[in-house]
């Protein structure tokens, strides 16, 4: 599925759009379970060094504050789970931790960036977010520093990267190795992940518990674009907020991820998800 750029960066994520009945069911179930009272949490807008310090976000949950699932997001148009045609989750090869370079038949490519570890920490909601979800498994993808999807956008159609699986271990922990991604026209800087009740489940791209994006800070996001490689995304990110994003608008407290790093050693983000 081919398109110029023009069309490419109109249509990623697909905009207000398609994305404005996900956020109309969004905000009346949290109206009907009340969660619309909880204030939301601004990120960071304080310069970072070479040595950033570590920027706060929702990276855990306390059970004794009580726990929410993840919102439920779009998975948007470029998801690869087979259900707009394109599915990489049944490739051989696809259940892997480093995910920055193609695999299969693809091309073979590596995706470039400032590198980026991120942990999800998947938990039960209904004991509080106290309980791991051992044996779960996690479906994540991004876009690269050119703000391109593989297997979709002009260029990338025949490399696969920047997806993978992993199955959560007894700590309902999985760690990807990627790079951070950029930002393009339209959408603060985010990453899809899709959570499965078992690894049989997301191989076979069947029975979807969860579909959610995580954030970055703004701090972060300035950072990491002041460096080569990522000129486009400080022109994009210059006219986007957490509060105007299509997405992050009516609350992302539960989305953003917690960082430490720098571009010289690479980031880490975490963030727990309960489900």
């Amino acid at each position: 599925m081919r398109r110029d750029h023009a069309e490419e960066v109109h249509e990623h994520d697909r905009g207000l759009s398609h994305d404005l009945p996900v956020l109309a069911r969004r905000r009346m179930i949290r109206l009907v379970a009340g969660a619309g009272l909880i204030p939301l949490v601004g990120c960071s807008s304080q310069d970072e060094t070479a040595a950033a310090p570590s920027s706060k976000g929702s990276g855990s949950a306390s059970p004794s504050a009580g726990c929410a699932t993840i919102p439920d997001e779009t998975a948007g148009p470029f998801p690869g789970d087979g259900s707009n045609g394109v599915n990489v989750l049944k490739e051989s090869g696809v259940v892997r931790s480093d995910i920055t370079q193609s695999f299969g038949d693809s091309a073979g490519g590596t995706a470039e960036g400032v590198p980026l570890t991120l942990t999800l920490t998947v938990v039960d909601a209904a004991s509080g977010c106290g309980t791991p979800k051992k044996g779960a498994a996690v479906y994540l993808w991004h876009c690269d520093r050119e703000g391109n999807y593989s297997l979709y956008s002009d260029g990338v159609t025949d490399e696969n990267y920047l997806r993978g699986v992993q199955e959560t271990d007894d700590k309902g922990q999985v760690t990807f190795r990627s790079v951070f991604p950029g930002c393009y026209a339209g959408r603060w800087p985010h990453i899809h992940f899709e959570v499965y009740g078992g690894l049989a489940d997301a191989t076979a791209a069947t029975s979807i518990t969860s579909t959610s994006q995580l954030a970055f800070p703004k701090d972060v996001c300035d950072t990491v674009y002041a460096s080569d490689g990522y000129e486009a995304s400080v022109r994009n990110l210059s006219g986007l907020s957490l509060e105007t994003d299509g997405i992050f608008s009516d609350g992302y407290d539960r989305q953003l991820a917690a960082m430490e790093g720098s571009v010289a050693r690479g980031y880490t983000a975490t963030l727990t998800v309960p489900v």
